[in-house]
């Protein structure tokens, strides 16, 4: 059998482990053979938890079936740094998000991760909407985001002249970050504390044992490998669902898609901050918004829309008019020809087309395993966060709470 280790390093290497960055896979596979904690996914979420339990000094596995780590969802959003308005009071989205923008904001200037704290503005354009801002007011407040403040068409105009709006909601606690610089420093903390991660293995089965979980994978050559881990901590994104029910649990994602639409450069600089629209019910989406890179690129999108379960990555051309029309409303300096098709992401949404708002799920279904479900945004805000909640819910599995 052939693994991969993740890494910047992106060669297949052969049975003796000769080739640098990777090593033997015979002494792999026999660390492997008794696992302490085995994490399913190196996407943000699981490298966040890989560099937490790493720190314990256990034997941390991440198995990955991407041939490098964050090639899923973690790599297909807007990068933003969420302050926790939308959620509601008292849910692990909302208590999630608040936590993990401050302990985020605080890795960056610690680590030199690429960010910047641009403020956002969740605008009005019409005298319905006023309403719903107010709500989105009440509901940051009750979610301990205090720094937001509601801003009139004047106090708009002289913060950001070029868009339209009547009013709305100002949010200077939220940002941007890079997504590949954060997993990238997750993934190097965790291999410097023991971890191991390998990609271009899928997990195709898993039973339990006595100590636990009899793990089989498969590469892609199709040779299959198993081992045992003590626990296990389920953090497969658009999978997760499929690997929890391979422990008996019965979870259904719904995949939901966002396009996105990039602005001509020519207009780089006309906006300084992120705008958004009021969002759309159930928590759907957030609407159709314009977004910044680091570089100053601006981008619309992304909005929402219920999938068969592929992994489809085209974006729809088609769309470009529905996109114009909805940006146009609050951005009157844009043209139909500024906007080109640029990316899209899947999120993996517990609630279906037209159902209810639902959390995370983040539970201990099995005795030493956790799943992990449903992780969409503000996943990316909430990732240190979501990491010291598994922390601790691994500490109570040692301890028998």
């Amino acid at each position: 059998m052939s693994w991969r280790k993740c890494g910047k390093a992106g060669r297949r290497h052969g049975r003796n482990g000769d080739e640098a960055g990777f090593v033997s896979v015979r002494p792999l596979l026999e660390r492997l053979m008794d696992a302490d904690v085995t994490i399913i996914g190196a996407g943000v979420i699981g490298l966040a938890v890989a560099a937490e339990l790493s720190e314990r000094r256990l034997s941390v596995y991440v198995i990955e079936k991407n041939a490098s780590h964050g090639r899923g969802i973690s790599s297909r959003n807007s990068e933003v740094v969420h302050a926790g308005i939308y959620y509601p009071a008292g849910s692990l989205k909302a208590g999630l998000c608040v936590e993990g923008r401050e302990l985020l904001y605080e890795l960056c200037l610690q680590h030199k991760i690429p960010h910047k704290k641009t403020g956002k503005l969740i605008i009005a354009t019409t005298e319905n909407e006023m309403d719903q801002i107010g709500q989105l007011m009440n509901r940051a407040m009750q979610n301990g985001v205090s720094s937001v403040c509601l801003v009139d068409q004047k106090q708009i105009q002289e913060m950001e002249p070029n868009i339209r709006a009547i009013g709305g909601l100002y949010s200077p606690d939220t940002g941007i970050i890079s997504a590949h610089a954060l997993m990238d420093y997750y993934l190097q903390k965790a291999k410097m504390n023991g971890a191991e991660i390998v990609c271009g293995t899928e997990v195709v089965s898993i039973e339990t044992e006595d100590k636990g979980y009899r793990i089989g994978t498969l590469n892609g050559q199709g040779e299959g490998f198993e081992f045992t881990s003590e626990r296990v901590i389920n953090a497969s994104g658009l999978h997760s669902d499929i690997i929890a029910r391979m422990t008996g649990k019965d979870y259904t994602l719904h995949y939901c898609k966002g396009d996105y639409f990039s602005i001509a450069n020519a207009k780089n600089g006309i906006v300084q901050r992120l705008v958004y629209p009021v969002p759309e019910k159930n928590h759907v989406g957030l609407g159709v918004h314009l977004t910044l890179d680091l570089s100053g690129r601006m981008k619309l999108g992304p909005d929402a829309t219920y999938i068969d379960r592929v992994e489809d990555y085209k974006v729809d051309a088609d769309k470009k008019d529905r996109f114009y029309e909805s940006a146009v409303k609050f951005l009157p300096f844009i043209r139909r020809e500024d906007i080109v098709p640029d990316m899209s992401g899947i999120r993996p949404k517990l609630q279906g087309p037209g159902e209810a708002f639902r959390d995370f799920v983040i539970s201990e279904d099995m005795p030493g395993f956790i799943n992990l479900v449903g992780i969409e945004s503000p996943g990316l805000t909430a990732a240190p966060a979501i990491a010291r909640y598994v922390k601790k819910m691994f500490d109570g599995m040692q301890s028998g709470a």
